[in-house]
């Protein structure tokens, strides 16, 4: 069994170790099974995740009672983490729950609110003992740039260091997700990812910075982000697919139940976040 870590620990040891922590959503069985027969097999840290949006499809409550228990048994370092909790009552239930981390993401609102709110829910969390990650900027959807003119454009909802600095001493985080070119969703065109960006913001502050949407990235930008500075990675689309992609190939039969397609499922789900942790 693994020592217990803190996501501010973890991510604190990646931004010295120059490598970055990988976060999965694990919003089934079958994902966090998959996700820490990756971390187990590879020697590597990992946070479990799910997102408010995803709470439709499995509750924190249950949640709770799956993840929470597998990162204690792990012989890896695991955080449990609420990523982009949208509304106060959503963070504090994750963390009356046990979640170990949290991202309150007020990145919509106004600056002076987001600051404000996030700094509130930072004095909770560390309350708690548990750690918290903020958003300035805009990090696009699926719904987002997806013409070259738009992409042209999405500069300006980019974090800034001055931003990020200001950010960082008002509101006490322990990470920040920084707006440099990613989207969340599957991508419609390349990522056009502002590298000297991240690495001015990483020279500004001294928090660890993370990186949105990690799907549809190559294993070179994966490489260029980690040396400019980012310390987390959030994945979910790319090991989401490789799970449907699983089952169908694997139903051949009209006879064959969902317990038939679940080894082939988790397999899938390992061999994915593996290569991403490698």
């Amino acid at each position: 069994m693994a020592k217990s870590c803190s996501a501010k620990e973890m991510m604190k040891k990646a931004k010295e170790g120059h490598y970055a922590v990988g976060l999965f959503n694990a919003v089934t069985m079958e994902l966090a099974q998959g996700i820490i027969a990756a971390a187990e097999e590879t020697g590597s840290p990992v946070i479990f995740g799910t997102a408010e949006v995803l709470l439709p499809y499995n509750s924190l409550e249950d949640l709770s009672m799956i993840l929470i228990p597998m990162a204690k048994r792990a012989k890896v370092p695991v955080v449990v983490h609420l990523d982009h909790g949208l509304h106060k009552e959503t963070c504090l239930k994750a963390l009356k729950l046990g979640f170990s981390s949290i991202m309150y993401d007020c990145s919509t609102d106004t600056y002076e609110n987001n600051c404000a709110r996030v700094k509130e829910m930072a004095d909770i969390a560390h309350s708690y003992g548990a750690s918290i990650e903020g958003e300035i900027g805009h990090i696009g959807g699926a719904e987002g740039a997806t013409t070259a003119e738009q992409q042209a454009d999405a500069s300006k909802f980019y974090t800034t260091p001055q931003e990020a600095k200001d950010f960082v001493e008002r509101t006490g985080v322990d990470a920040l997700a920084i707006a440099v070119g990613t989207a969340h969703g599957a991508y419609k065109l390349p990522p056009k990812l502002d590298f000297e960006r991240i690495k001015q913001i990483a020279n500004t502050v001294s928090t660890p910075l993370v990186l949105h949407g990690g799907s549809g990235l190559t294993d070179e930008d994966f490489r260029k982000c980690i040396e400019m500075g980012i310390s987390k990675v959030n994945i979910f689309t790319d090991i989401n697919i490789a799970a449907v992609e699983a089952a169908l190939a694997n139903f051949t039969d009209m006879g064959k139940g969902i317990i038939d397609l679940l080894p082939s499922i988790r397999e899938a789900i390992k061999l994915s976040v593996k290569e991403k942790m490698q």
